[in-house]
């Protein structure tokens, strides 16, 4: 059946007028995203003090969720492109919590790891559902800044995530920290619905967009891009996966400080995505071409992570949460590596494009907490697992810089402004 075109013209200037508010919600999801995710992280120790969990097998259940977030990156992507927001984003936030609700009831290791997985099942949306709509709703010179507002909401529930979660657990016990946070989250679906007028389909609103020859074509840009997180996803799910205990094993915290330490770490994280997007932004609005100016400041970002070694090396623990904080700067770069991704992708597929690249940065998801669980067991030291993290990030820079090239952008339909907008 053919869309409404005046019906979709409606719902189209009504949903730019309400962007903003759209890009704040992917924020709450994204914190709630986190809470759901991290929990084990986070209350990690206790779990492996009853189920009696060497660090492999710790490992092990670090690395779950990201076997099959992993592996839902391309179909959901392509599920994206072709099915409506607003009721496949809503679906898989319902599986993601309710999942997570139901963990409080596992009670050994195979349990646990199974129910992970089908976390990463149901939250595998929320990049390229996100940013598929952040492509449709803002301008290129609005990406990097819409982008980084809409993603910070990961870090946010990594730094308010880390000790509130501490908290929760050291009061009631993780089984009922998995009830509080996995239950409770499922009300965002109700403003998220509700934000969407009557009629609203995003596969309408995108009918008229340049495509390209074929879905899922991959370029020199898109593996460029693809190859350069990489890097950066080996680095952020070591510390999202591995700082609370780390705080617990190495400095000696009780559970409830490591989370309060934790946060400050994840909340300079969260609070550089957004500026990072917008410093970029600035500049292409100041006339830099748009992909060297989010290159560049991908590249100093990634140049905060030696930090990390030392912070690892370090007797005081304070010097040692600083010195992490300084290597939660790569955050600089997050809402960059969003951007830079709408900006390459062939017209409308941009769910596949960051599903793809979404693939790329959690591929080394798996592999960070067990290879990390791996070296300490083997080490007794966290430092060499800090060094090969960093290593890996700055690797991939000569790749960035070689592999992704300017190129004319392509604008979908939303991300027109009105003149009244400008």
């Amino acid at each position: 059946m053919p869309f409404d075109t005046a019906l979709q013209a409606e719902v189209q200037a009504i949903l730019t007028r309400r962007r903003w508010w759209i890009a704040a919600l992917l924020f709450f999801a994204g914190l709630i995203n986190y809470f759901d995710r991290t929990i084990v992280s986070v209350a990690l120790p206790a779990i492996a003090s009853d189920l009696h969990l060497d660090p492999e097998r710790m490992g092990i259940l670090l690395s779950a969720f990201f076997w099959s977030y992993a592996a839902m990156q391309i179909p959901i992507g392509w599920l994206s492109d072709r099915c409506n927001l607003r009721w496949l984003y809503a679906g898989c936030f319902a599986l993601w919590s309710v999942t997570c609700g139901l963990t409080g009831f596992a009670s050994s290791l195979l349990a646990l790891v199974l129910l992970r997985v089908l976390l990463g099942i149901g939250e595998s949306v929320y990049l390229p559902g996100g940013m598929k709509l952040v492509s449709m709703l803002f301008p290129p010179e609005d990406r990097g800044l819409a982008s980084g507002l809409s993603n910070c909401g990961t870090r946010a529930g990594l730094a308010f995530g880390a000790p509130l979660i501490a908290s929760v657990v050291a009061a009631f016990g993780w089984k009922h920290a998995f009830f509080i946070l996995g239950f409770t989250s499922v009300a965002w679906i109700v403003p998220w619905i509700l934000s969407f007028p009557r009629g609203a389909n995003t596969v309408a609103l995108a009918a008229h967009a340049p495509r390209s020859p074929r879905w899922g074509h991959i370029d020199r840009n898109l593996l460029g891009i693809g190859l350069t997180n990489i890097g950066y996803g080996y680095y952020f799910y070591l510390l999202m996966t591995w700082l609370p205990t780390y705080l617990v094993q190495t400095r000696h915290l009780p559970l409830a400080l490591a989370g309060t330490y934790a946060a400050i770490p994840y909340l300079t994280f969260t609070l550089s995505e957004p500026i990072g997007g917008w410093i970029a932004d600035r500049l292409v609005i100041l006339g830099w071409e748009e992909i060297f100016a989010r290159k560049v400041l991908i590249t100093a970002a990634f140049s905060t992570s030696v930090l990390l070694i030392p912070a690892g090396l370090v007797a005081d623990t304070r010097s040692a949460v600083a010195l992490l904080g300084g290597a939660c700067l790569v955050g600089l770069s997050t809402g960059n590596l969003y951007a830079l991704v709408q900006r390459v992708s062939a017209g409308g597929d941009v769910g596949f494009s960051i599903g793809f690249f979404n693939l790329a940065g959690n591929i080394p998801g798996i592999a960070a907490p067990i290879v990390t669980g791996f070296i300490v067991g083997r080490m007794h030291s966290y430092v060499p697992a800090f060094a090969v993290a960093v290593a890996i990030l700055l690797a991939v820079l000569p790749i960035h810089w070689r592999m992704i090239q300017p190129q004319r952008a392509p604008r979908l339909i939303l991300a027109d402004r009105s003149e009244s907008d400008r």
